[in-house]
């Protein structure tokens, strides 16, 4: 009997699994989660229960577990944009965008860095603060700090530019306490242009990204 009903478990994942894969992307996450938080739960129930038993209420556990990651991401990505919102809107300093669970915050340029500068202004290391207070509060979350530069001046040397304005403001997150290994930063020179304006091109993208259990 006990056999019988491991087997069941199995099949169990193995079909919670399979039927992940026409669902949406959210509650994909969630079915896979849930489906290997069971498995996870299965095996230490077997080894700490030492019957089938055992096994079932692992599973149980586990699948509670392991589909939390699915549940949650929305809600913790609403609380980061909704701080993230709070912490630049007395200064304006820079605008907040959201695409599904992907959150960004642009700076212009001139916020940041003088004109052809790489060096952060004064004023720059209190509002990078500012963010970094709230990256520090979300830890589930990697970072990309992007660099973009206008089009006036030779082409590589705008890409040498925004690389080094973008390592430039990860050093600030570092040292405002977010952690180095969450962080990435890459820069696009006159690449990627958002409009006619130089001004608008010349900007720092801080794109932030949940960590999902199963990604």
């Amino acid at each position: 009997m006990k056999k019988y009903l491991f087997y069941a478990l199995l099949f169990a994942l193995v079909l919670g699994m399979a039927s992940c894969a026409g669902q949406s992307k959210q509650r994909q996450g969630t079915g896979v989660g849930a489906a290997t938080g069971a498995g996870v739960g299965a095996i230490l129930g077997q080894v700490f229960g030492g019957d089938t038993e055992g096994t079932l209420i692992g599973a149980g556990i586990g699948a509670a577990v392991g589909g939390l990651a699915g549940n949650q991401i929305g809600r913790y990505m609403d609380k980061q944009e909704q701080d993230l919102r709070n912490a630049v809107a007395r200064t304006e300093a820079a605008s907040i965008r959201r695409d599904q669970d992907i959150l960004q915050a642009t700076f212009d340029s001139e916020v940041l860095f003088d004109f052809d500068s790489s060096t952060l202004k004064p004023g720059a290391y209190q509002e990078l603060g500012r963010v970094a207070d709230v990256l520090k509060k979300y830890p589930q979350t990697t970072i990309l700090v992007e660099g973009h530069t206008d089009a006036t001046g030779p082409e590589d040397y705008n890409q040498t530019l925004s690389e080094k304005r973008a390592q430039a403001v990860k050093k600030a997150l570092i040292q405002d306490g977010v952690q180095e290994s969450r962080i990435k930063a890459v820069g696009y020179g006159e690449s990627q242009p958002i409009s006619s304006s130089d001004a608008m091109n010349r900007r720092v993208n801080i794109i932030i990204e949940p960590i999902t259990r199963n990604g």
